[in-house]
Parts: C-alpha cells; structure tokens; sequence
C-alpha cells in the first residue's frame, strides 16, 4: 500500500540538525527519503541495517553510475530506489522486481513525462516542482488507475502539499520542513494534518475509526481518534485517542498500561486508522486483558508468559533454568530442531516444531530478541534480491539422517543429550506421581524380566559414527583451527583463542572457597591412598624350569589424557579420579580435556585438581574433537598413548574410533553407556536410604537408568519406597531429567536373595548397593558389577568423591567384561625371559618340536643351532 508521506534526510548531516522533525518521530510515520551519492554509499548501507524495522527506506540513486551498487541498496533493505530511465532499463533486465523500482522524471513538462513513462508501468517521481498547477492538471488527466506518483516540492507550504495529496500523490517533505508539534513551530509543516490529508469518516460527529494493533499485526481493540488526538499523539509518542465522552484520551494515564507509539497510517480506503503501539502494563482493555478480544494466543501468548518469567521466574520454573542454562538450552534447540526434521505426519510436524518455536523463543527472549525484531528481519530477508545456492553447510549436511523404509531416526534411535521432559511430558509419572514400573518376577516369563532390564535405546552406532568420524578427520587434518572451530560451535566460547591452557596455572584461575578446596583435599587424599595401595612392590619372577627364570615388571604408560566431561555440571571429581591414579602410576605427562564455559574458561575446580595431579595442561574442548586431538595430537595439544575418562555417546564413539585407528597408535580404558546403578533391598532396609540411592543415579541423565531389587518385601514395604522415591524427587532440582530416566526404570519383586543375585550379575551393574541383612556375606556373590557399595550407610556418592575407590566405571553392561579405572588402567605389564645353557637344553627340545609342527623352520634352527643338534 502507497505511504502517505516520505520524510526527506541527508544521511550526512541530519543526526546533528536540531530542526523539523527528529529522529524518534520518524517510525511514527514509517517512510523515508533519502539521496545518495558515490561518497555516501557506506553510510547509506550502514543506515539501511540500522534501520531495519523502524521505517522503509525510499532512496535517490540517480547519480550513482554502478548498478551494482544499486543493486546491493536493494538487497540491504532498501523499499524501493528512485533511478533513471536508463537505470531502469538495466535493473528490469537483470530481473529487479519493477515494484522495487521508481522512474525519476527529467523534467516537468506534460511532454517530458509523457516521453519518461514510456511504456513502463512502474511508479514515477518528479522532483523539485515549483509550477503546482501543471503538475495538477497533470495528475487529474492521468486520474488514479495509475502507479504511484513521488512528488517533492522547490518550497514545499502546507497548501501545495495537501493540494497534491487530495490528488492521491505522495508528497516528499524535507524533514526540517516537518514538526509534530505544530503550536509550538508554527511555521512548520504539521505532521498529523499531512497523514490525515486524506482520512474519511462517516460518522456525524467526525470521529475516524481507529484499530490498535501491537507491533506484530494483533489486534488490540477498536478505538476513535480525531486530528487533535492525532497530533497530540505524534507530539507525545503515546497512544492519545478521542474519547466520545470526555474528549481527548491518554491511553493508560489512570491505569499506568500505557502505550508507546511506533506508528501511524490510513488502510486502503483512508477510512480506517490504524495505530502500532507497544502496550505497556496489564493490558489493552480495561479488563486488564491484552486485547478487548481476550487473552493473547499462540506465539504472541507464549512471549509474553516468556517475557514474564524472564522478569520474575516462579521458583523451579523450567524457563528460568533456560534462561540460566546455556547449554541446556542449546541441547533443547538442537534436539527439538532433530525432532521436527524426523517427524512424519501432519501432527507430528505441527508438535514439534511447537516445541521447537519455544526453545528458539526462549533464546531470543534470554538475549533481548522479540518476535517482533525476528519478523522484521524476516521481512527485511523476503526483500533481498541476491539469491544464495541455499544449499546447507559441509558441517551440517553430515548430520542429515539416512531414512530407511519410512522409518525416521526418531523411532529408531533415542538422544545422546540428557535433556530434561516438559512439564507437559508425562514421562516417568503414574497417576501424577514419579513411579518406576513393577514386575514380581515369579509372575512373569524370563523372556519378560530380560525384556524389562534392557537398558535404554541409544543412537544407532551407524549415526553416531556418520556425526563423529568428519569431527575427527577434521581434527586430525586442520589441528588447533578445527579444535577451535567445533569450540566455538558446540561450546559457544567463541572469544577463545587457544585451546590450551598450559601449567604452570595461574593462581587466580583457581580461587576456590576454603571448604571445596578441604573437600578436594580430602577426596585426593584418600583415592590417592587406596590406588598407591594397589602398586606392586617388587616384579613377579618364576623360574618355570631348570634355568629358565621369567619375570613380569610394570612401567607407567608416558602419555596419558583424562576426559572430564563438562555440559551442564561441574565434574571435578572425574578429575580427581581420572587424575590421582595417573599421578601414583608415574605418569611423564598427563593431559585434561574439559569444554570450556561460554566466556572461553574452566571451572576453578578442575584447575585446582590438574594442578594438584601435575597435569602439562588443560585441553579447552569436549566431545568427539577434544578426543581427537588426544589421539593425533595438534600444533597445541600433545599426543597420548592412552584415552581415559566418561562421555556421552559421541565421546565413546570417538574413542572407540581412534583406538581402532593405527595410526593414531592410542588405547582407551573401557566402552562406556549412560550411568545405572541397581539397589538390593529386603525387609531390613530403611526406604528413605533405598529412595536416595535410587535418585543419586537418576538424576545424572534422562537415560540413566536405576533398578529396584526388592527381596521378600510386601505391598506395604514397597509402597513405602515408591512412596519416598516420588516426594525426594519432587525436592530435586533436576526432577525434570529424574522423571526421564525413571520411565525406563523398573522394581523386580523376588522372593530369594540368590535370585536377586542371578538378576544382578545378569544385569552387571556399574554400580551395585546391598542394602540387605548381612550385606558383607552377600559380596561373595557378586559376579559382575563395577563397583559394590556394602551395607546401608554406603551411599553411591561416597564413590564418586571422597571414598578413595575410582568412579571411572564400565557401564551398559561391560562390566562384564572390563574392570573400572584403577593403578593399572595407567601401568603396562612387560614380561622377561632369561635363560642359562641348561635351560635351553631343558626347554629346547620342546620348542623345537612345536616350530617343527607349525612348519616354521627359521623358529626351530633358532635353538638347534644354540644346542648342536639338527
């Protein structure tokens, strides 16, 4: 729809005029004129994206002689450009919308129009006109089945304008000319009479329909204004309206819910107003709703219950761990984001990319971003006119997942990221309450009871390896660039400039409260006494025969990297239990990897511990390139023999990856799964204990899993359990994530211990905790488990931190296979053989006749050529 009005600027020198109509009333009108000339081609882009949203730009290009650079106006923002007849000709040709497209005239003469216009259909301007009439008569003979018609004047006085303006022209009015305050500057044009040159009304009393909206087009209510609530509007920069009753109308001036003007204009017709505020307060209407139609709805309800909670978050609000949590909220976005490209139906779609629509709004309203600044950059990108290929970057076209048979990678595959269920999700929950699923085990099949101790889905290790293996072939081929770039990615410390923080460290990067650094001390102390404990005091020898003596002897492994995961909590006891052993095994050089916070730092913590545990340096990366770069080595980041430590999915792909690598000559301790832990209770357990020890493990991530195994308890007894495990959960900070692995957990009701040992050792546990009569005797038992917590004052946590046993454990099932980390996680066994004459007499012949039976000659003639004999 054609403007009512262009406000005309020199970019050069209108910020510093204190003249006509000033900057903040420039959106009120919406429309801007500005010349530009070679020299101001910079400043007119730089204006151009400072003003996106405000106004529409209208610029004069008729003096630049590159189309290019016209073009590039255009592209930035520009609403249209007021070219030349042979400009014209060329834009049209290179396929520039003529809507974009305004003919300035070359004169004013009704033959030099007519001569300009020829054959085109795109709006016109004449400029700098001083014979009003002609221009008149011109404009009633061509009538108003016509384009727009541009018109600015040599003197521009309040008559000629309005006199054009009748005519359906579009008057250009210098912005020194212009005031919204007209009984103050009298002698300037006003602004309220020119916007409402053409309004009508019907109404007997002259009142102009008027409808509020807010910056996103919603309707607020239906009002009436007059050209003094107008003007008076325009002077205030509120929303000022015409009451039938009590005249002028200050919008919020009893309430306190006023309004801020951000523009005014006519509809079509000129029958209707229409004002854009932003509503400040309760509301619009006096029924302190947003609108007089009611409640705000759909993306404009959800900002403002965001904008609320950003304000004032309830205690526990889910938003507000968002907004306090980056990286959370950069998991949700991602995963919500993987969701809606896997959804199939109709409804699927719709509900996830509703789920998507509130995490992104929830990060642009974390920075200060509204809808309203989103849609205008949308509608300043549906006007650019250089296209790109479109085609989606080399580093996310990896991810795009293969479809087979129809079936998505959502319905295979489950997550990596431990991300907290919505409020809305029901997950984990029976009748409202946190309940894991009971199974007595004498009522189901064993086929059952296998069933239900499945741990919980991972990503296909197909598409695990398709994320991980580009990560790490970029890595290993870019080093340091690519570290930093996947750093600057995943981890959004985008200011960092190394990866590496190198020891010594300084001081100041671990300051720690006296009570976390007793309680790091403490904690290294005793790991550090129970893995000096398992050195071994003098090499194994063993004289096998009469002169044959073979001797085993341990030497440390050189070069060691420690894995500390980082995302959404502080692991320094990883460090410690990743780093005190390396430390005692003797260790030449040992390397953390932690992802860095987003301001390119490492929590003291950590520091603390790598400083303690002698640590060369502190690689400033997670995920699949922090163990790359472990692996192969980078400008910055020395190579180890060996990968130890915890991660999520990609992490243990990429370790398994590069152990698999010969050329990247580099072992790891141990595959590894999301945490578990499964308690054994009977009738002398205390259900608060049960309850905790259950918790400790769910909380870790949403596909943990824990397992209740209660022998010879009744419905009470279980009740009792089920009852503490909902009421500590909802005290918990994390009862969002709880709630996701308490859905894949379950409780298996058996009648003897031996059967709860033979479900244990089936499941091998990571951890295992005995909370049963006699619980020492019980350990004889175990088979098959990580780590074994005896008796009912052995909570889980005293190993993770402070016991003195490693928390570094085999997970998913491997135990068993693979022993935790321990002092020989960091020693390798070499093994000797010394022989005397009479030994190799002693042994020869059998050594002879073994190489003779596996044909290898060369093997035989080793020892008969010692000895003499063919």
């Amino acid at each position: 729809m054609a403007p009512a009005l262009l406000v005309s600027i020199d970019l050069a020198t209108y910020s510093k005029s204190t003249q006509g109509l000033q900057s903040s009333a420039l959106s009120y009108i919406g429309n801007v004129f500005t010349n530009v000339t070679p020299e101001t081609v910079d400043l007119a882009l730089t204006h151009l994206q400072q003003s996106v949203g405000r106004y529409a730009n209208y610029l004069g290009v008729t003096s630049l002689t590159s189309i290019d650079d016209v073009i590039s106006l255009l592209d930035a923002g520009a609403a249209k450009v007021f070219v030349t007849r042979s400009q014209l000709d060329e834009l049209l040709s290179r396929k520039i919308s003529q809507d974009r497209l305004v003919l300035a005239l070359p004169g004013n003469t009704k033959e030099e129009i007519i001569n300009a216009i020829g054959g085109t259909q795109v709006d016109i301007y004449t400029h700098q006109v001083s014979d009003l009439g002609l221009v008149e008569a011109w404009l009633k003979e061509y009538g108003t089945d016509r384009p727009d018609v541009f018109v600015s004047f040599a003197n521009p006085d309040m008559n000629s304008v309005l006199r054009l303006s009748k005519l359906a022209a579009i008057p250009v009015v210098p912005a020194e000319k212009l005031t919204v305050d007209p009984k103050s500057e009298t002698s300037s044009l006003s602004v309220a009479k020119l916007i409402m040159a053409n309004a009508t009304s019907d109404r007997p009393d002259g009142l102009y329909t008027t409808l509020v909206t807010d910056e996103r087009g919603v309707a607020l209510g239906l009002v009436y204004s007059s050209e003094e609530s107008v003007a008076e509007s325009l002077r205030t920069g509120r929303g000022v309206y015409q009451s039938r009753k009590r005249g002028l109308w200050y919008k919020g001036e009893s309430s306190g819910d006023i309004q801020e003007l951000v523009s005014i204009s006519l509809d079509c017709d000129s029958d209707c107003l229409r004002f854009v505020v932003r509503q400040k307060g309760r509301g619009f209407c006096h029924l302190a709703t947003a609108t007089c139609f009611g409640e705000y709805s759909g993306l404009s309800k959800l900002q403002q219950t965001l904008q609320s909670r950003k304000a004032s978050a309830p205690e526990g609000s889910y938003t507000a761990r968002l907004f306090n949590d980056a990286q959370l909220l950069r998991a949700k976005i991602l995963e919500e984001a993987t969701e809606l490209c896997d959804a199939q139906t109709k409804e699927e779609i719709a509900f996830e990319a509703a789920d998507l629509f509130y995490f992104a709004l929830t990060k642009c309203i974390s920075a200060g971003v509204s809808l309203e600044d989103v849609e205008r950059n949308l509608d300043a990108k549906s006007i650019k006119v250089k296209r790109r290929k479109g085609d989606a970057k080399p580093a996310f076209i990896q991810f795009a997942p293969a479809q087979s048979n129809g079936v998505s990678e959502k319905e295979k595959v489950k997550e990596a990221a431990s991300v907290p269920k919505s409020k809305s999700d029901p997950a984990g929950t029976k009748d409202g309450r946190i309940t894991m699923r009971r199974y007595i085990t004498s009522q189901e099949t064993p086929e059952t009871i296998t069933s239900v101790l499945q741990r919980p889905s991972q990503r296909s290790n197909e598409t695990i390896v398709n994320i991980v293996n580009p990560i790490i072939h970029a890595v290993k081929t870019r080093g340091d660039s690519a570290l930093l770039e996947y750093t600057h990615k995943f981890d959004r410390a985008t200011s960092l400039t190394s990866p590496v923080l190198r020891a010594p460290f300084p001081p100041e990067l671990m300051k720690l409260s006296p009570e976390t650094q007793h309680a790091i001390d403490v904690s290294f102390s005793n790991i550090y006494k129970f893995h000096a404990a398992q050195s071994e005091d003098k090499p194994l020898v063993v004289e096998t025969m009469p002169g044959v003596t073979c001797t085993r002897f341990s030497r440390p492994i050189e070069r060691v990297g420690l894995y500390v995961p980082g995302g959404t909590a502080v692991l320094p006891s990883t460090a410690l239990m990743l780093g005190v052993p390396a430390m005692v095994a003797g260790c030449k050089k040992i390397v953390l990897a932690s992802p860095p916070r987003a301001d390119g730092s490492i929590t003291p913590e950590i520091v603390y511990v790598a400083h303690k545990v002698g640590a060369e340096a502190i690689v400033l990366a997670g995920g699949a390139q922090a163990v790359a770069a472990l692996a192969y080595g980078t400008e910055s980041v020395s190579k180890v023999d060996k990968i130890l430590g915890p991660g999520n999915q990609f992490v243990t792909a990429a370790k398994m990856i590069v152990s698999n690598d010969t050329n990247a000559g580099v072992s790891i301790d141990m595959p590894a799964g999301p945490s578990e832990v499964l308690v054994i209770a009977d009738e002398t357990s205390n259900p608060v204990f049960v309850a905790s020890d259950l918790l400790s493990q769910a909380e870790h991530g949403v596909d943990s899993q824990v397992i209740l195994i209660a022998v010879g308890l009744n419905e009470t007894q279980l009740q009792a359990i089920e009852n503490e495990v909902h009421e500590q959960a909802m005290r918990l900070p994390r009862v969002d994530i709880v709630r996701g692995s308490i859905e894949h957990s379950i409780t298996l009701v058996c009648e003897t211990m031996e059967e709860a040992m033979e479900l244990s050792n089936a499941y091998a546990p990571e951890h295992l905790i005995l909370q049963v009569r006699d619980a020492e005797s019980v350990v004889e038992s175990v088979e098959n488990a990580g780590s074994v917590f005896v008796g009912e004052w052995t909570p889980e946590s005293v190993g993770d931190y402070s016991a003195g046993v490693n928390h570094s454990l085999p997970t998913y099932g491997y135990a068993k296979q693979y022993s935790g980390v321990n002092l020989a996680s960091y020693l390798k066994h070499i093994t000797s053989s010394n022989l005397t004459k009479e030994g190799l007499r002693n042994v020869g012949g059998a050594v002879m006749e073994l190489a003779r039976v596996e044909q290898l000659e060369a093997h035989r003639r080793a020892v008969s050529l010692r000895l003499g004999v063919e």
